[in-house]
């Protein structure tokens, strides 16, 4: 949705099919969950049960032909090598390495079709690995690093922390928070012992699924913890005041990260989190990963080893007692925010690209 949206504030003609059934909703709906701006057209098609993906992916790829694009920018396998094949204009959008049985065999008849024309890779591990498995199937089409990015715009102008947690009637102390999914290998349990560790500073969790939030609501009663706030899902438009409420945002990813596949995204991913706590301009405690260090830095977070709860028990209490410190880090998240807009994202996706062989 933040690709397709970017994509049209360039100027383009966007169609996005996507699988489903038309849910009915008006744009202003669609655009306050996802939170995006530029409208676009978008399409629903449904799937068969079996084989998965492809029904939906041979339908999307015919709609598209007779609606004469020039290009197709796919991001289903199945989708990509169909395109490729017919020798249509095709570029693939890359987040993790093919997987299961048949990814391998369809990003390489991608990569072999007359279709291909670029891949947009979100971080620069990912793109050695593909280098290191594909070696020589990569050129053309060409390859760009991408990383995931945000809308600079909606976090422009937030409010302080204080005034931030007064418009949301939240409790009025020191606030630690995190925004994200609620699956494994995102940190929660260390966030427990933190909230254990500092009963005087409020912790903030958004998002996850009501069966998660209910989960993990469940285990904090059981804790005795009454200092850990759950919000649940809400709406991505909503997020920049929640974040600005925060005066620490957390990313305690651990060393395996679960997608909502199942899979693991640790060495590869490129987290939307990491961008909106940039752009929110607040200080950031992270995990000192590879992948994450592509964009965060000791001048813009404090990055900790994921498995030390010691240390990130002391990172906290250093920040809590150190506003000078706070602000600091905010002010160059802040700076180095603006580098990730979706729009300067969606410009080099497409930079260059050439759609005649």
């Amino acid at each position: 949705m933040k690709v397709c949206s970017s994509l049209a504030d360039l100027g383009h003609n966007v169609r996005l099919w996507t699988l489903g059934s038309d849910p009915g909703m008006e744009w202003d709906v669609i655009a306050k969950h996802y939170g995006v701006g530029k409208q676009f057209t978008m399409k629903w098609i449904a799937d068969l049960p079996w084989p998965r993906g492809w029904w939906y992916s041979l339908r999307a790829v015919r709609a598209a032909r007779r609606w004469r694009a020039d290009l197709y920018y796919v991001w289903p396998y199945q989708a990509a090598a169909l395109a490729s094949r017919m020798g249509l204009p095709t570029l693939l959008e890359l987040h993790d390495r093919p997987q299961g049985r048949m990814g391998p065999i369809l990003f390489r008849r991608f990569l072999l079709g007359g279709g291909a024309r670029r891949v947009v890779i979100t971080t620069e591990a990912l793109l050695d690995w593909v280098r290191e498995f594909y070696d020589g199937l990569l050129d053309p089409p060409s390859t760009v690093v991408a990383p995931n990015g945000v809308d600079l715009e909606r976090y422009r102008n937030l409010p302080d922390p204080e005034q931030a947690r007064q418009l949301l009637d939240l409790p009025d102390q020191l606030t630690a928070g995190y925004t994200g999914h609620l699956y494994r290998g995102r940190g929660l349990d260390l966030m427990l012992e933190l909230a254990s560790s500092y009963p005087e500073v409020n912790f903030l969790w958004v998002g996850g699924e009501q069966e998660a939030v209910d989960r993990w609501r469940a285990r904090i009663e059981e804790l005795g913890l009454e200092n850990v706030q759950l919000l649940g899902f809400l709406p991505n438009e909503e997020l920049p005041m929640v974040q600005a409420s925060c005066d620490v945002l957390l990313m305690p990813y651990e060393r395996q990260i679960q997608v909502s596949s199942g899979g693991d995204t640790a060495a590869y991913a490129s987290p939307m989190k990491v961008f909106e706590y940039l752009a929110a301009g607040r200080a950031i405690i992270a995990s000192d990963l590879p992948v994450i260090r592509e964009i965060l830095n000791d001048s813009n977070s404090m990055l900790l080893p994921a498995d030390d709860a010691a240390a990130w028990i002391g990172a906290l209490r250093t920040l809590m007692f150190d506003p000078g410190q706070r602000g600091w880090l905010a002010a160059h998240a802040r700076e180095d925010a603006s580098q990730y807009s979706w729009k300067a994202r969606a410009e080099r996706a497409l930079e260059g690209l050439k759609l005649d062989r």
